[in-house]
């Protein structure tokens, strides 16, 4: 989702019940073993501050319309 052609929204829910809507590619950086995610960015699209989450601990990812 994060390399595909024409950028899409979308939310990525984990089993802890947090969710995070990822509006921009760049705001997920993916490792072997987690993810690294952007929240609350700014207008230029900087982050404020980082949550890692074990790639483990994804239940699943959706398009941002569809929640």
């Amino acid at each position: 989702m994060l390399t595909a052609k024409e950028f899409k929204p979308f939310v990525i829910h984990t089993s802890d019940g947090a969710r995070y809507e990822t509006t921009n590619h760049d705001m997920v950086l993916v490792t072997r073993n987690s993810l690294h995610i952007g929240l609350a960015s700014d207008p230029d699209g900087i982050a404020e501050r980082i949550v890692r989450c074990a790639i483990i601990h994804v239940t699943r990812i959706e398009d941002l319309q569809a929640v």
